[in-house]
C-alpha cells in the first residue's frame, strides 16, 4: 500500500539517502531550503521537492498533508555556527523542530522522527553511551537537540502521537561532504587517500568513535516509521574504532573494526520491559535488526563509501 512520507533536510547526507529508500513505491514530499542540501543528491528520484524553510508552518502544514509519517533531519548541523550563532542555530533547531511537530498534529500525522544527536551525551567519560544516561549538552548546537527530544516526546503526551526520538552517532556514506564539519574523519580519510595524501590525524588517533553506516541509520528510520515504540533511541553500531586503525585500514584496504576507549552507544533500551517472544520484541527490532547481525556488513559499507567519493 502506497503511502506518504515527509523528510525535512531531505537534500542533505541522511536525508537524501532517506528519499532515495523511501521513493520507490511512496510518496514523498521533500522540504529542504537548501542551505546544507543538494538538489543534486535527489536526481532521479521519483517525488515533490519544495525549496523552503521549516520555518515557515503554512508551508509546513500543506506539505505534511496526508502523511503517515514525518521525518524531521532539517537542522544546522554545526556546533561552530552553533557557538558562533545561538540564535539563528536555536531558531532552526529547536523553533523549526516546534513548527515541524505542530504541522505534523495539526495534518493528522501520528508519528515525527526526530533526528537527533549523541552530542547530547557531552563529554562525559562513562561508556558506552545509553539511553538512561543523563544528557549534558555542552554546545547550543546539542541543547537545541535535546529541547527537540523535548518537545517531540511532550507531543506524545500531551497530543497523544507517537513520537520516536534516534540519536545518531557518527554517521558516514554516499553523500556525505567530506568538508561538511559534520563528516565523520571516514570521508575525510577516503578523499586524502584518493588525492594520494596521507590522512591528518589529530593527538595520538587511539581515540575511539562508534561509526555507523548511513544505510543502517536509514532502516532505523523506517523501521521506527513503522513499528518504533515511541520514545528516545541510540543509533549506534555498538562498537568502538581508533582513528589509527581506521586509517591503516583504508590504507591497507583493510575494513576491520578497531578497539580502544572511546565514545561508543548502546541501544540498550530496547532490553527494557520486554518479557520475551517475537511478538512482545518485534517494535524493538528496529534496532536490532541494524545493530544485531542484520545490518549492512562493514566491508561492504565502505566500498560504498569509497566509491561514492
Amino acid at each position: 500500500m502506497t503511502k506518504k512520507y515527509a523528510i525535512t533536510g531531505g537534500a542533505g547526507f541522511i536525508g537524501s539517502n532517506l528519499a532515495e529508500a523511501l521513493a520507490d513505491g511512496n510518496e514523498v514530499v521533500v522540504v529542504d531550503d537548501l542551505s546544507a542540501g543538494r538538489r543534486e543528491n535527489l536526481a532521479g528520484l521519483d517525488l515533490e521537492f519544495v525549496e523552503e524553510s521549516i520555518l515557515d508552518p503554512d508551508l509546513l502544514r500543506g506539505a505534511f498533508e496526508g502523511c503517515a509519517c514525518v521525518f524531521h533531519e532539517a537542522a544546522v548541523a554545526s556546533v561552530q555556527r552553533s557557538v558562533e550563532d545561538p540564535i539563528q542555530t536555536s531558531r532552526v533547531g529547536v523553533e523549526g523542530t516546534l513548527n515541524v511537530l505542530v504541522a505534523a498534529r495539526d495534518v493528522g500525522a501520528e508519528k515525527v522522527v526526530f533526528a537527533s544527536s549523541a552530542a547530547v551525551y557531552g563529554d562525559s567519560p562513562t561508556l558506552p553511551k545509553r539511553e538512561d544516561m543523563r544528557p549534558e549538552p555542552k554546545s547550543p548546537y546539542a541543547a537545541g537537540k535535546l529541547a527537540g527530544e523535548g518537545f517531540s516526546l511532550a507531543f506524545n503526551e500531551v497530543y497523544g502521537m507517537r513520537n520516536v526520538v534516534l540519536r545518531y552517532f557518527n554517521v558516514y556514506g554516499p553523500r556525505q561532504d567530506p568538508n561538511s564539519e559534520y563528516a565523520a574523519v571516514i570521508p575525510k580519510f577516503v578523499s586524502a587517500y584518493l588525492a594520494g595524501k596521507a590522512p591528518v590525524i589529530f593527538g595520538d588517533g587511539v581515540q575511539t568513535r562508534d561509526f555507523v553506516y548511513v544505510r543502517d541509520v536509514v532502516r532505523a528510520n523506517i523501521l521506527a516509521s513503522e513499528a518504533g515504540v515511541p520514545g528516545g533511541y541510540n543509533i549506534a553500531s555498538g562498537t568502538r574504532t581508533s582513528l589509527n586503525d581506521k586509517a591503516i585500514g583504508y590504507h591497507q584496504g583493510d575494513h576491520r573494526l578497531g578497539d580502544g576507549a572511546g565514545v561508543f552507544g548502546a541501544t540498550s533500551r530496547r532490553y527494557q520491559g520486554f518479557s520475551g517472544g517475537y511478538k512482545a520484541c518485534r517494535e524493538r527490532r528496529i534496532f536490532y535488526e541494524v545493530h544485531h547481525g542484520k545490518g549492512t556488513s562493514r566491508s561492504d559499507s565502505m566500498v560504498s563509501a569509497i566509491g561514492w567519493e
